[in-house]
């Protein structure tokens, strides 16, 4: 299954690093926004920060991400109604290889837009205090994200009737962050948007990855980020692999 797996995954990186704008492109509306807060709205925003971009980046990582895993739906759709899909069902290979394929791809493919941004955010002036331990939870809890969303993307990849409905369900989700601690103190909120944002998944990822990065107080937001990624991931996996199965009945 592996080895299957790979040549899948490697088909699909060769398509991506062919036209690397897809990368360039999920990357540029999360850098806008970095952008646009920082040096237009940061100054009004009270955070309690001296950096408004540190207080700003991870929700921004979190955009990023959403954005990135509509194209997975995208390629997945295309897969379908190409009949590509079909005649790699019919090859001696493990079918499971053909969803895990596109998975492995939105994970590798949304890291590169990542490193981007961050690239990004360090130019404009974002600095961190974060040892290697920090990074690498910094980097668990954005990769359990990517794989919640992209199983959550092969819903709309497998099911939708057209390009718009493979990629419109992804607009939400990279609105999410907006009601949420991403770019401002939930504190500052009316009560009935507060409470909201406050028991979205959103939130207390942004708020583990925030306290990891600039050395805060995680308190139980790190495993409340975790228990939100895997339960998404765990019953989205559940219904695409059920819908996956259907189609090839």
């Amino acid at each position: 299954m592996k080895r299957k797996t790979g040549v899948l995954f490697g088909r699909l990186m060769r398509n991506i690093m062919r036209s690397p704008d897809t990368i360039i492109t999920v990357a540029i509306t999360p850098i806008m926004m970095m952008l646009l807060f920082v040096y237009v709205f940061g100054g009004a925003i009270e955070t309690g920060t001296d950096n408004y971009v540190n207080y700003l980046l991870p929700g921004i990582l979190l955009m990023a991400i959403a954005t990135g895993v509509g194209y997975t739906s995208l390629r997945l759709f295309t897969d379908v109604q190409s009949g590509l899909m079909a005649r790699f069902i019919t090859m001696p290979i493990k079918r499971s290889s053909v969803l895990w394929a596109h998975v492995l791809t939105s994970l590798v493919s949304n890291a590169l837009t990542v490193i981007v941004v961050f690239l990004v955010a360090l130019l404009i002036g974002f600095r961190t205090s974060a040892n290697l331990l920090d990074w690498f939870s910094v980097a668990g809890i954005l990769g359990l994200f990517t794989l919640a969303l992209t199983w959550l993307s092969v819903i709309p990849g497998l099911t939708a009737k057209s390009m718009e409905g493979a990629t419109a369900y992804s607009y939400p989700l990279v609105f999410l962050p907006f009601i949420s601690s991403a770019f401002v103190p939930t504190e500052t909120m009316p009560k009935v948007v507060r409470v909201f944002a406050e028991n979205q998944p959103v939130t207390s990822i942004v708020n583990s990855i925030r306290a990891l990065l600039y050395e805060g107080s995680i308190d139980n937001n790190l495993w409340i980020a975790f228990a939100w990624c895997v339960g998404i991931m765990a019953v989205s996996y559940f219904f695409a692999s059920k819908l996956f199965k259907r189609q090839l009945v």
